[in-house]
């Protein structure tokens, strides 16, 4: 085998006996876990913003972002439910790059990803204690959710996993939303099927174990746009885009319809700055039809504390992107404002 292990990982188990979630913050966690589950199932009518970097990098500006989320939260708190995005894992489409703070807790440093289970599980649970907000990350490994499952109130399957076998069962045991997103291609049947496969219960190897889910209703799917056999960007956001996945879904026996739309990506034509634009057309495709007010819970944004990105290096910005770019502090407030007036 031309694999070298380096060394062993500690199991979940390990982990969260050495990181606690206080019993505090447990109850905390579970009355926002309960607020979002009713948006999804039709007992609440507030609008989700899945929103923050497109990657965790540092602990301290995440944390001051995550903070400026939660001041803005109770001002809109009658109109949106926000869930900070804290992603510590980042596919990278050639595998090349920054893969995210488990695999480098610091940027700058070789990677290990041992110490970055922990560093990704300080930060979550730092900022569950600091602003009481739950988080949302990506589960780009399906062994990440066991270190994370008692913290994270949202996860996402990224465009590149959603239809891989392990991803799809792993959902089907998890008991808080989880978004499927649309393949690369844009196939809304693959992202389709990758749901029904979620809200089925299954039998399968996780972990070194057997094991057995009943199902996660709360599965559903997620809009990025797609990309054609040419290379270029496909947006699917638009109000027949909107149209075609409901009746999509009404033709499978799904519980709780609902999308959650990605404002960047493939969307925002890999241009960060259009994402006010996109989120005001889409807004304006719920109040024209009931159903899609209905159908569509919310947006995901990538946003941080300084506009745009850079690369990595000695002298980095503080609050500014290192992976993809994102809006800066001011246009996210103006957008969120624009959003709790609107929806």
């Amino acid at each position: 085998m031309n694999m070298k292990f380096i060394r062993k990982l500690p199991s979940a188990k390990q982990i969260r006996e050495e990181i606690p979630v206080p019993e505090n913050l447990k109850d905390v966690k579970e009355k926002r876990d309960l607020e979002i589950r009713n948006v999804f199932t039709n007992n609440d009518d507030r609008f989700i913003l899945v929103i923050g970097p497109c990657s965790a990098d540092h602990e301290d500006p995440v944390c001051e972002y995550v903070e400026k989320l939660a001041k803005l939260q109770e001002k809109v708190k009658d109109k949106i439910l926000i869930i900070p995005r804290v992603y510590t894992n980042k596919p990278r489409t050639t595998g090349e790059g920054y893969k995210g703070m488990m695999h480098q807790p610091d940027p700058n440093k070789a990677p290990n990803v041992a110490e970055g289970i922990k560093a990704i599980r300080k930060l979550h649970l730092k900022v569950l204690s600091e602003t009481h907000l739950v988080t949302a990350d990506e589960m780009l490994y399906p062994e990440n959710y066991t270190y994370l499952s008692d913290l994270l109130g949202y996860v996402a399957i990224g465009a590149r996993s959603v239809e891989d076998q392990q991803h799809r069962m792993i959902v089907s045991g998890m008991n808080v939303p989880a978004g499927m997103k649309n393949p690369t291609s844009g196939n809304l049947s693959v992202m389709l099927n990758s749901v029904v496969a979620a809200q089925m219960g299954h039998d399968f190897v996780y972990a070194g174990y057997e094991v057995r889910t009943s199902g996660n209703p709360l599965a559903h799917t997620i809009l990025r746009g797609a990309v054609d056999s040419y290379g270029r960007n496909i947006p699917n956001y638009h109000y027949e885009d909107l149209q075609l996945l409901a009746q999509s879904y009404a033709k499978r026996d799904l519980e709780n319809p609902a999308v959650i739309i990605d404002t960047n990506h493939s969307n925002s034509m890999k241009k960060f700055a259009e994402q006010p634009r996109i989120a005001k057309e889409i807004i304006n495709s719920r109040k024209w039809d009931s159903n899609l007010k209905k159908f569509i819970k919310g947006l995901m944004i990538e946003s941080y504390l300084v506009e745009g990105r850079q690369d990595i290096s000695d002298n980095n910005i503080y609050g500014k992107s290192i992976t993809d770019p994102c809006l800066g502090w001011e246009d996210t407030e103006n957008l969120i404002y624009y959003i709790a007036e609107n929806v």
